[in-house]
C-alpha cells in the first residue's frame, strides 16, 4: 500500500515502463544544484525539434541516482499511468465546450481589431519624419535652436492600426493541479514498496546493488557522476559539476573486492583511460560490510 503520510515536500519522480522521468523544471534544478546529480535530457525543445545536440525535459535519471534520491528521502516514485485518471463522457464535453467558447472569443477579439479605423500610413509617417529631419538640420547650419514642438509628443504620429492591431488573448497559466492527474493513491515512499507494487526493479542482483553502492561512495564524497560507457566503464566521475569540469575517472564497478581480471583487462583499462585523459578506476563492492574498495590503474608516464 502507497504511504503519503511521510512524502512531505520531497520530489516527484514518474515512473513508465520501469524508467524514472522527471518533469517539473524545479525539481531538476533542485536535483542538478543541491543533491549533485546530473540525469539526462531526453526531450526535443519546441522550436528546435529537429536537432539533437541540446535537449529538454523530461529528466530520466539513472536507475542509481533514483535510489540514491529515494533511499536518501530526497524524492518519492510516482506510478505515472496509474495517476491519469480516465476522464468521463460529461468532462470530455465540458472541456470541449470550454474549448470552443476559448476559439470564439478570440475569434471575436480578432473581428473588432479588424474594425478599428487606421490611423496614419505607414508612407505618411516615414515622410513626416524626413521633412522633420531635414528642418531640424536646416536650423542647427543657422545656428538657431531648434523648435521644441519639433520633437514633442504631441507631434508624434499615430502607429498605424488596422489588421494588425494589438489585441488582448487570455491564455490560462499552467498549474501543479490538474482535474485528469491524481498521484495521491499510486505514491511510493521506498524502493521496497515500488518493488511490491511492481513499477520498479532496481536493484534486484547483486550486480546491480554493487553500482548502487558504488554510486553512493563516490557521492558522498562530493563526486558528480555520468554513464561512462563511452569511455570503457560504468561511470564518469567529476570532480564538480560536468558543465565546469572534465572527469577525472572512468569507474568500473566489480561485484567483489577480490573479483578477477585478466591482465589484458587491466592493460586496456589502463591504455584507454590514458588515451582518454583520464584514470581508470576500480571500484569493488563488498556486499556483505556495504563498502567499496578503489584502485586507480593508470599508463606509465601519464600526466
Amino acid at each position: 500500500m502507497a504511504s503519503t503520510s511521510t512524502s512531505g515536500n520531497r520530489l516527484h519522480i514518474r515512473i513508465a515502463n520501469n524508467k524514472a522521468y522527471v518533469w517539473d523544471v524545479e525539481d531538476i534544478a533542485t536535483i542538478r544544484t543541491k543533491h549533485r546529480l546530473c540525469g539526462v535530457f531526453t526531450g526535443t525543445l519546441p522550436h528546435l525539434s529537429q536537432q539533437n545536440l541540446f535537449l529538454g525535459v523530461p529528466m530520466v535519471l539513472m536507475p542509481e541516482e533514483v535510489v540514491l534520491l529515494v533511499e536518501n528521502e530526497f524524492a518519492v516514485l510516482i506510478d505515472d499511468p496509474k495517476a491519469h485518471i480516465e476522464p468521463s463522457v460529461a468532462e470530455l464535453q465540458r472541456w470541449n465546450l470550454q474549448d470552443k467558447e476559448s476559439s470564439q472569443r478570440q475569434l471575436a477579439q480578432l473581428a473588432a481589431a479588424a474594425k478599428i479605423s487606421p490611423g496614419m500610413s505607414v508612407e505618411a509617417v516615414k515622410k513626416r519624419k524626413e521633412r522633420e529631419l531635414k528642418r531640424a538640420a536646416g536650423a542647427k547650419l543657422a545656428g538657431a535652436v531648434p523648435d521644441s514642438s519639433l520633437f514633442s509628443t504631441s507631434e508624434t504620429a499615430v502607429v498605424p492600426q488596422a489588421a494588425d492591431a494589438q489585441y488582448t488573448v487570455l491564455i490560462p497559466a499552467s498549474s501543479t493541479f490538474f482535474e485528469w492527474y491524481n498521484d495521491s493513491a499510486c505514491l511510493f515512499t521506498s524502493i521496497d514498496s515500488a518493488k511490491a507494487a511492481g513499477i520498479w526493479e532496481y536493484p534486484s542482483t547483486l550486480h546491480e546493488r554493487a553500482k548502487c553502492g558504488v554510486f553512493r561512495g563516490l557521492w558522498e564524497q562530493g563526486m558528480y557522476m555520468g554513464g561512462g560507457i563511452k569511455f570503457g566503464g560504468d561511470y564518469l566521475v567529476y570532480p564538480g559539476d560536468p558543465l565546469r569540469y572534465h572527469a577525472h575517472f572512468s569507474a568500473s564497478v566489480l561485484e567483489s573486492p577480490t573479483f578477477s581480471l585478466t591482465p589484458m583487462e587491466i592493460v586496456a583499462h589502463g591504455r584507454l583511460g590514458t588515451v582518454t585523459k583520464k584514470s581508470h578506476l576500480l571500484c569493488g563492492w563488498d556486499d556483505e560490510t556495504k563498502d567499496v574498495s578503489y584502485l586507480s590503474v593508470e599508463w606509465a608516464g601519464f600526466g
